[in-house]
């Protein structure tokens, strides 16, 4: 559930876990330090920034930890939950310029840093193993992802088992025991704010 679509710096935040909730303090006690004692302190309000430096619990690395060990013939299956949540994915590196581009403003604000786009999981998954040379399908009431093509020359140019990969095989699976109780379905920044005051555009967007 979300208050508003896009999320701007003015949408009233809802968090739906303890991990964001925790966040809502770091905010306001940034807040609170700024307006009682006239402190340069900002917040940034970041949307899902990754890196290959993003932690292994966190669905983008779940995802391409499990489909190279796939491709390596390591591993059988991915096992993911809800496929249609949408994010606003960007890159920590486009995160990390907008943060210093905060710090050189003359008067402390908050700022939103979005790419703008929304990803659903189920068009990254099949993204990521695109650029393995794996072609995969979601249908059917679960969803399941089949393997509709193999791209050998992009799968030799890898060093992947191509000889372990075969067309209608099922190697993505949805598992309703990964649900979680509470969940956002769609996050989308609004970065207008940060691209008129800042000057920020964002260099590494994902595109479905």
């Amino acid at each position: 559930m979300v208050q508003a679509v896009p999320q701007s710096e003015t949408t009233p935040f809802y968090p739906r876990s303890p991990y964001v909730a925790a966040k809502m303090y770091a905010y306001w006690i940034t807040v609170n330090y700024r307006e009682a004692y006239d402190m340069f302190a900002c917040n940034g309000i970041l949307f899902n920034h990754k890196s290959p430096l993003r932690g292994e619990t966190f669905v983008t690395r779940i995802s391409t930890r499990a489909e190279a060990k796939i491709a390596l013939a390591l591993q059988k299956f991915l096992y993911l939950s809800n496929l249609a949540v949408q994010r606003d994915w960007g890159h920590a590196k486009d995160c990390i310029e907008a943060m210093w581009l905060i710090l050189q403003q003359e008067r402390p604000e908050d700022f939103v840093i979005a790419a703008g786009i929304t990803t659903t999981v189920r068009d990254f998954v099949r993204m990521s193993f695109a650029e393995l040379g794996i072609g995969v399908r979601f249908s059917g009431k679960d969803e399941n992802g089949v393997i509709i093509g193999l791209n050998e020359e992009l799968l030799n140019q890898y060093g992947l088992r191509s000889d372990k990969l075969f067309l209608c095989s099922t190697i993505v699976h949805v598992d309703s025991k990964c649900f979680r109780p509470a969940d956002v379905d769609l996050l989308l920044g609004d970065p207008t704010k940060s691209k008129k005051k800042l000057g920020w555009e964002p260099n590494m967007i994902l595109l479905p």
